[in-house]
């Protein structure tokens, strides 16, 4: 049985990151994105296979993924890459990555499970910094505290952004969303605001439309759910950003600056920089759980995520015993909420 696995967006900041710490750890994926010239120039630099691969040629994607094992989906905007994907996998019987915060986008892959189980496949969604260490927190908290109905998730992160995650978070700008009662409703970004004890200290916060909105709920089953962001400055200035963003001109102005900028923060800064991730749980009685964590950059902490979960899958996809289960899941119900604890330079304050 093959063992053959292909990185899809290769040549974007994040998809090359992910080629190199594989190929650092011994493996030799294919690499795949719709660019011929630079997919084959680190395809060369790696030593490694290559396909070119549009994801509106249905037919030449499903014969490229006949003969392989598992997907790992690096290329978004997500909303608009994810869906000719995951339809491809399901059809070929291919597991399937990726590395995906956008809300429809999780939600998408989730209301995929029926279909998945009857593929025999495994689809896992959010398998990077978005949303591994927050998804994990929140299930070992769950796991501490079952009767948990509230849940709130906190998160410092250093060194900056790419311009693809820049260019993802321009294309939804403007809207905000919180969970609560169990349904995911409007809210305005930038509010609530909390004051979070982090590992390295307290720092001011503001609520964002985070992707373990949907991703914790489906985790942990807990109604209520609220993600914070550490900002630098007065956090008033986010909500006024994000109504400036609502102007599609706007938008458009601010998408052609980035895609003009350095395409991620350099080998150096990410060095330099880490994250930290705070998280608490309630229940209806008063009682409080909390945990926290620190690790590496976020780039260098998603390229180790999913070169991990691509061994797990690889492993094996179904019904024994440490086997991951088909169906769609979250890095939580697919690997166990241990699963943070595997990732380099991650360090985890249990709960408490």
């Amino acid at each position: 049985m093959t063992r053959q696995w292909m990185i899809y967006g290769a040549t974007g900041y994040t998809g090359s990151l992910v080629a190199r710490r594989a190929v650092a750890r011994g493996q030799r994926p294919v690499l795949a994105g719709r660019d011929a010239t630079a997919v084959a120039a680190l395809a060369g630099e790696l030593n490694l296979t290559w396909t070119v691969l549009d994801l509106a040629e249905r037919s030449a994607l499903r014969a490229a993924l006949h003969d392989v094992t598992v997907v790992a989906h690096c290329a978004g905007p997500f909303r608009r890459t994810a869906a000719p994907m995951l339809d491809a996998c399901l059809e070929t019987g291919t597991h399937y990555l990726d590395i995906t915060g956008e809300i429809p986008v999780l939600t998408d892959v989730l209301d995929r499970d029926r279909s998945a189980v009857e593929a025999n496949v495994a689809l896992v969604t959010g398998v990077g910094f978005d949303v591994v260490p927050t998804d994990c927190l929140a299930g070992m908290l769950a796991a501490a505290l079952p009767a948990a109905t509230t849940l709130e998730l906190a998160i410092l992160a250093g060194g900056g952004v790419s311009a693809g995650t820049a260019t993802t978070a321009l294309t939804s700008a403007g809207g905000g969303v919180r969970r609560v009662g169990g349904k995911l409703r409007p809210a305005p970004v930038g509010r609530p605001r909390r004051l979070v004890p982090f590992p390295s200290g307290q720092r001011q916060t503001v609520a964002v439309p985070w992707g373990d909105l949907v991703t914790a709920h489906r985790s942990t089953g807990i109604g209520d759910i609220t993600v914070y962001l550490a900002v630098p400055g007065r956090p008033a200035v986010v909500g006024a950003a994000a109504t400036l963003l609502r102007v599609a001109a706007l938008r458009r102005l601010a998408t052609w600056a980035v895609r003009r900028g350095a395409p991620g923060p350099s080998a150096q800064t990410r060095a330099a920089t880490g994250c930290e991730v705070w998280a608490e749980v309630r229940d209806d009685a008063g009682e409080r759980r909390t945990a926290a964590l620190r690790g590496p950059n976020v780039y260098d902490l998603t390229a180790d995520a999913v070169v991990r979960a691509v061994d797990r899958v690889l492993d094996g996809v179904g019904d024994d015993p440490g086997q991951i289960t088909p169906g769609a899941h979250t890095p939580a119900t697919a690997f166990g909420h241990g699963f943070v604890r595997m990732l380099d330079g991650v360090t985890v304050t249990e709960p408490s």
